[in-house]
């Protein structure tokens, strides 16, 4: 089983590489954005909580991010490995992840992550923006904080995972296909 997280500011295109990369890998991919989406979308209480800092460009609270993910994990027993796209954001919910997934006898087996610059990633929100009708997308202003955030709480965690040997850097920019056949090449390392 291999269990990858795919790391990466807002925008660098982890969503769009874990679609292709689960049917390749035939992984199960879990984004906290799609179950955040979801539980929004169907108004359950932990929806309209992740909803109420989602709309500030604030990151989730743990606790209600942990719920959710550990639900997923728990849908899929018996996966061959999972995508984790957007979790874990902080130390502390790598280590709740690191502790649920040795319950299972599992453990994360690298840090993907997809480097881009600033600037391209403002560009690619706000694109996305005008196509998919998020919110949270249409705003430079908020897509800037969004961005901050990460490097502020999320990014430290490029060194929990080095200082395992699990962090992975890609390039980020290019063609789709040109980003795969570099994520591919880490991804066959840890996928039988």
């Amino acid at each position: 089983m291999a269990n990858i997280v795919l790391f990466g500011p807002p925008g660098a295109g982890k969503g769009t590489q874990a679609e292709i990369l689960k049917e390749k890998y035939n992984l199960v991919h879990i984004s906290t954005g799609d179950v955040f989406r979801y539980n929004i979308k169907n108004e359950t209480e932990l929806g309209n909580l992740a909803k109420s800092y989602m709309d500030k460009g604030q990151l989730v609270p743990d606790e209600v991010t942990i719920a959710m993910l550990q639900s997923e994990v728990e849908k899929n027993e018996d996966a061959k490995g999972f995508i984790f796209d957007g979790f874990p954001r902080t130390e502390a919910q790598a280590v709740a992840l690191k502790n649920f997934l040795e319950t299972k006898d599992q453990d994360v087996d690298a840090m993907v992550a997809l480097e881009v610059e600033d600037e391209v990633l403002v560009e690619r929100l706000l694109e996305r923006g005008k196509t998919s009708g998020r919110k949270d997308d249409a705003n430079e202003e908020v897509v800037r904080n969004r961005i901050k955030v990460y490097y502020n709480e999320t990014a430290i965690l490029k060194d929990y995972y080095e200082k395992q040997d699990k962090y992975y850097g890609v390039d980020g920019v290019g063609s789709i296909e040109e980003i795969t056949d570099r994520l591919s090449s880490v991804f066959n390392h840890f996928i039988d």
